[in-house]
């Protein structure tokens, strides 16, 4: 299958049954397999007429519990960000895909990771955080997906699935889909609205204008987010006892890095990589380990299809224990593996 059709499938698996999204390239896959998917499994699927319909589209689903998604690429990812902002304020599940795109702005459709400031540090208002798990292979897409609605669902936090152009189009086979029980099913919502005849009424709101109330949901948030933070790290390490470069990249950077690990390691040079799976929370313990169990790390290249963003990210959990460098190519552009290999080979010397 596809990145973007094991995505739809694997949501449909995990129990999501209603769907809303709006055309954009490249994830019109995603979309297309819903509308076909949804009715069959008695699903709802809706082409939204706005990413801003679709995001508050799935906030409505969400407050009835039902499992819920919303999918979408770079541009549309910033109309949805005052939506997300609701979401978390009202503590409600839900998961958005986001196959990135060139950007800023319209950009282009050429494959990007430009939007990781914007999935990992917030991009709508307030203080909150999303859950956000970035796949390199089409079976971790499946595989991750079904993670983000557990989750999502177990914190009431929403949760973003991070991929790009090259993972949505690219098509590779797959182990299959070992999810086919609702994921809800387990978990108990006594916050839902389903009306209250027998019950005192449930109220979801974010507006909240009595003095202190605010802070009080704030802090409410931010404990959810330290536990998220502590049980929820998430990374693949390769290589790191013996060595002396480490590279960090993630999704389908992570794969051609990989490939200048190991020609590197054939030319005598000791290259590892830590492939960070949640970009949040941020695996930071991988570092920690890293330099507790190997004292000849002399350096650490950070490889991204951006300017450099989640290189922030690595910089504070190295700690100055050694000098972090960057590597990345902007624009739709995609660093080589031999790009890759120069920049070691110069770190090295």
């Amino acid at each position: 299958m596809t990145g973007n059709e094991a995505i739809a499938e694997a949501a449909i698996q995990a129990g999501c049954r209603f769907y809303t999204g709006y055309p954009i390239t490249p994830q019109n896959e995603i979309p297309a397999y819903m509308s076909r998917r949804m009715p069959e499994v008695s699903g709802i699927f809706i082409q939204a007429e706005s990413e801003l319909a679709a995001i508050n589209m799935v906030f409505g689903a969400a407050t009835t519990g039902a499992l819920a998604m919303t999918t979408s690429s770079s541009p549309g990812m910033s109309l949805k960000q005052e939506g997300i902002s609701y979401l978390a304020a009202c503590r409600l599940p839900a998961v958005i895909v986001n196959i990135m795109r060139g950007g800023p702005g319209l950009g282009n459709i050429s494959l990007s990771q430009a939007d990781y400031f914007q999935a990992t540090k917030g991009g709508g208002h307030g203080d909150y955080r999303c859950i956000v798990l970035a796949p390199a292979s089409v079976q971790e897409a499946v595989d991750l997906t079904v993670k983000a609605f557990e989750l999502s669902e177990a914190y009431r936090v929403p949760a973003i699935v991070l991929g790009d152009g090259m993972l949505g189009q690219m098509m590779e086979s797959i182990h299959g889909f070992q999810m086919q029980k609702t994921v809800s099913r387990k978990i108990k919502k006594p916050w839902i609205l389903t009306g209250a005849k027998n019950r005192k009424p449930n109220i979801i709101r974010s507006l909240l204008l009595k003095e202190g109330a605010l802070e009080e949901l704030n802090k409410v948030l931010q404990a959810t987010y330290r536990i998220i933070s502590l049980k929820e790290r998430r990374y693949e390490s390769l290589h790191l006892n013996d060595s002396k470069v480490v590279l960090v990249a993630y999704g389908s950077m992570a794969r051609i890095a990989k490939q200048a690990m190991e020609e590197a390691r054939e030319k005598g040079i000791k290259v590892g990589l830590i492939r960070p799976i949640s970009l949040w929370p941020f695996p930071d313990n991988a570092f920690y380990k890293l330099f507790k169990t190997n004292k000849k790390i002399k350096n650490v290249l950070t490889v991204e299809m951006s300017c450099g963003q989640m290189v922030e990210d690595v910089r504070l959990a190295v700690r100055e224990r050694c000098p972090v460098y960057f590597f990345g190519r902007s624009g739709g552009s995609i660093p080589s593996k031999e790009e890759i290999l120069k920049k070691i080979k110069k770190i090295s010397k």
